[in-house]
């Protein structure tokens, strides 16, 4: 990848490009060959990654799942009910040892393993209250912070712009609409999974339908993307608005549910719903990311090396409506999360996708777990919109962003 972006910028008699500043062409090998010409706004898209990148992102990869454990183990004690975090451990690997003596003794082998020699939780209630409300919880606080993470990752290569972020554009808001509708037709009763169908493609036109508004001239503005978000918030917050105007009482509140994020009432069952999205979107956007490098190089150049960049962009956005979708259906619009985690994740390991999508998906399950755990521990008996805390630290950083990309651009191009 590095070859070819060398290629770029190596001929000394080459001609210029249309773009302002004389972007250069590539020698042709022959004569036949066409020739790459740097595409408008190539110089604004991301250098691959370094050698010195890539250690420190996996360095980053180790710390931030290391991390993620302890505060998992750290999350589920805290509460009403105060469990240590050893016995939050243990009461995990005594039903583990539970689990795989089941499974050996289904298979005719009668073995007693060590792993239930440990302390679990002295109160009675201690090992009920962390199965059947606290592990679904964090569980689900993982899964969606990744999908959210992840997605934003993806849109910004997508998009090829740093301000992408499914909220921001209007991605999870069109989401919420399909998910209130399922609950206001009454059709979420069916099955659990009705929601985040419904939820999924909602994301999915929308998704479309931002990409095609701001999609021009082969690249899309920072300012045209914002404005177009803006547009899609709106009507989507007018349907929603509408929804719950004509909604019964209990349809209603799971519809403010959706408005300001939250994570209470988590159950396995949910959880089961969304692992299935979360998993698939997860791998696929991992087998996209060597073309996602290329297409940082600009659509020509990408296209040069092999890529089809219409049916990549397509599929990323389809992967894009399936982690935004799940995260919605059942966590609500939480907003930031995808803009803040990728950028700190380049600070450190750079543009590459193979390490900016993977550290992405740990770095937003770490940040919604915390946050979770502060809306739930901040004040006693009560719990904190999700919502409300991530835009209290994404909402400056998307202005000292936007400040950041307008003082570099000279503008809000």
């Amino acid at each position: 990848m590095s070859a070819a972006h060398d290629d770029l910028s190596k001929d000394p008699g080459g001609e210029s490009s249309d773009r302002p500043g004389g972007g250069v062409v590539a020698p042709a090998r022959q004569h036949d060959e066409p020739a790459i010409t740097a595409a408008p706004g190539d110089d604004d898209r991301a250098p691959p990654t370094t050698s010195t990148g890539r250690g420190r992102g996996w360095w980053l990869i180790t710390g931030t799942l290391v991390a993620l454990v302890v505060l998992c183990l750290v999350a589920a004690g805290r509460g009403q009910l105060s469990i240590p975090p050893g016995e939050v451990a243990g009461s995990i690997l005594h039903r583990l040892d539970t689990g795989l003596e089941g499974l050996l003794g289904a298979v005719g082998l009668t073995i007693d393993l060590p792993l239930d020699r440990v302390n679990v939780p002295a109160h009675p209630q201690g090992d009920a209250a962390l199965w059947q409300v606290r592990f679904p919880r964090i569980v689900l606080a993982v899964l969606v912070g990744a999908a959210l993470a992840a997605a934003g990752a993806l849109m910004q290569g997508v998009f090829g712009n740093p301000l992408a972020e499914p909220a921001i554009i209007g991605v999870s808001p069109g989401a919420a609409v399909g998910a209130s509708l399922a609950i206001v037709t009454g059709v979420d009763v069916l099955s659990t999974w009705v929601v985040p169908l419904a939820a999924f493609a909602a994301a999915l036109c929308t998704t479309l339908l931002v990409y095609a508004l701001s999609r021009s001239g082969g690249r899309t503005e920072s300012i045209t993307l914002i404005l177009t978000g803006v547009a899609v918030t709106a009507i989507a917050s007018a349907v929603v608005a509408f929804n719950t105007f004509i909604a019964s009482p209990t349809a209603r509140e799971q519809i403010v549910f959706w408005q300001l994020g939250s994570l209470n009432g988590a159950r396995w069952q949910a959880v089961a719903v969304v692992v299935p999205f979360v998993v698939v979107g997860l791998v696929v956007a991992v087998a996209l990311a060597r073309r996602l490098d290329l297409l940082a190089l600009g659509d020509r150049s990408a296209r040069h090396l092999g890529v089809n960049v219409e049916q990549l962009r397509v599929v990323a956005i389809v992967v894009i409506a399936m982690l935004v979708g799940a995260g919605v259906a059942f966590a609500g619009v939480i907003a930031f999360v995808g803009l803040v985690i990728p950028h700190l994740v380049r600070l450190v390991a750079g543009p590459g996708h193979r390490l900016l999508l993977p550290a992405s998906a740990l770095g937003g399950a770490l940040l919604l777990t915390l946050a979770d755990l502060v809306a739930r521990t901040a004040i006693p008996f009560a719990d904190l919109p999700l919502g409300m805390l991530t835009a209290i630290v994404g909402g400056p950083f998307f202005l000292w962003l936007m400040r950041r990309m307008r003082s570099k651009q000279g503008g809000w191009a």
